[in-house]
């Protein structure tokens, strides 16, 4: 059973990421993201199979999908530690569930992370070896030593 989460948790990290929020009902919510002029996001709590309180965050106004995937950036974020569930039978097509990842999930995602950014590590490790190496070289030019002894 994972941990309890809470609409104004989610709701909260939402907001504090420039996203609007928005007054609806469960059922408006469930009516579709159309219903809306302007776009924003609207949470509201729901037990998943094992009976854990979870949140089903949707996205809502003209350009929904735009926000929804705004709204799953800000909450895969490291630092809040969401697990975002995108394809449900519980949920529409502009709404996610969302719940606190667990300590294998987040590890799982520092490791990937760290494969991703990889090539650029050793890119730039490489790039510091080789100013290091001219200033060095320069370093004993301006000295008076040949670097050819």
């Amino acid at each position: 059973m994972s941990r309890v989460t809470r609409c104004h948790t989610i709701a909260g990290h939402l907001a504090s990421g420039g996203l609007t929020p928005l007054s609806l009902t469960g059922d408006q919510q469930r009516k579709g993201p159309e219903q809306c002029e302007h776009d924003g996001f609207a949470v509201r709590q729901h037990r998943d199979a094992a009976g854990s309180l979870i949140v089903i965050a949707g996205a809502y106004g003209p350009n929904w999908l735009r926000t929804l995937s705004e709204v799953v950036g800000r909450l895969e974020q490291p630092h809040l530690k969401c697990t975002v569930i995108r394809e449900t039978p519980e949920a529409g097509d502009h709404e996610v569930l969302v719940r606190w990842a667990t300590s294998d999930e987040l590890q799982a995602r520092k490791r990937a992370e760290a494969e991703r950014r990889a090539p650029l590590v050793a890119l730039l490790r490489k790039q510091e070896d080789a100013e290091r190496a001219a200033a060095e070289r320069q370093a004993l030019e301006d000295a008076g030593q040949s670097g050819l002894w």
